[in-house]
């Protein structure tokens, strides 16, 4: 029996990092199951759009797709733009919703990956503040989400770690990183971006961190994002649950 498609669904952006970034992430993924089909569609701005690449997989006679959006939390785009981009899909297509990516303990283990690569070690924790800096959002859900990873990531043993917004909701990078300076037992500070890719949000948390001592990188094609995907498209398959209606 064929497996069904793996189509991962990223925001888009104006900035070529972007789609450079989630195209990298996306062939990580892939190569952790060979033979799996796995296409990339974006949103906005990128191509190839979500549209087209259903149209290509209904053409090329696919049946059984699962759609993952590359999201950390539930918010807006995955509540309301992708299921209604998907209902639109061609009628042959039978269309799986995968849960976005946050929460699990993979994002958290992708976080302190980049604070280590960005000169932190293990030993330093029980002395560095953690920024925990994410895209930002309207939603109430969404913003319950990264609080609740900002206390999961502190758990792990970090000094402090507070969440910071780049948009849509407070508090900002810069105000945060003064805040955790000032937090007791604290030595450095380190900004850790709670994005997968490149982008202006993240140029603004960057922007932020200007007083930090540390700056890690963005998620991007992490070992942990690439398995998390992998993992998604599992309990994706085992849940008839999350299957989408699609237009007539």
């Amino acid at each position: 029996m064929n497996r069904p498609v793996l189509l991962v669904i990223a925001h888009g952006s104006r900035d070529p990092r972007h789609a450079a970034t989630v195209q990298a992430l996306v062939r990580r993924a892939g190569a952790l199951r060979p033979g799996l089909r796995v296409e990339t569609a974006f949103l906005d701005f990128n191509l190839p759009s979500v549209p087209g690449v259903l149209d290509r997989l209904a053409a090329d006679g696919v049946r059984d797709v699962v759609a993952l959006p590359l999201l950390l939390t539930r918010a807006f785009h995955a509540k309301a733009d992708i299921p209604a981009v998907l209902r639109q899909a061609p009628p042959s297509l039978s269309i799986r919703q995968a849960e976005v990516l946050g929460p699990s303990p993979l994002l958290i283990a992708a976080v302190e990956r980049r604070l280590y690569e960005a000169g932190l070690t293990p030993g330093d924790k029980s002395a560095t503040g953690v920024v925990l800096a994410s895209a930002g959002s309207t939603d109430p859900e969404a913003i319950a989400v990264i609080a609740e990873t900002a206390r999961e990531l502190r758990r792990t043993g970090w000094c402090s770690v507070r969440p910071a917004f780049a948009s849509a909701s407070l508090p900002r990078t810069e105000e945060v990183v003064r805040l955790v300076r000032t937090d007791p037992g604290v030595h450095r500070v380190a900004v850790a971006p709670y994005v997968i890719a490149p982008g202006r949000l993240p140029d603004r948390i960057a922007a932020g961190a200007a007083e930090a001592d540390v700056l890690a990188d963005v998620l991007g094609p992490s070992p942990e994002l690439a398995a998390l995907l992998v993992e998604r498209y599992d309990g994706a398959t085992a849940h008839a649950t999350t299957r989408v209606a699609t237009a007539v």
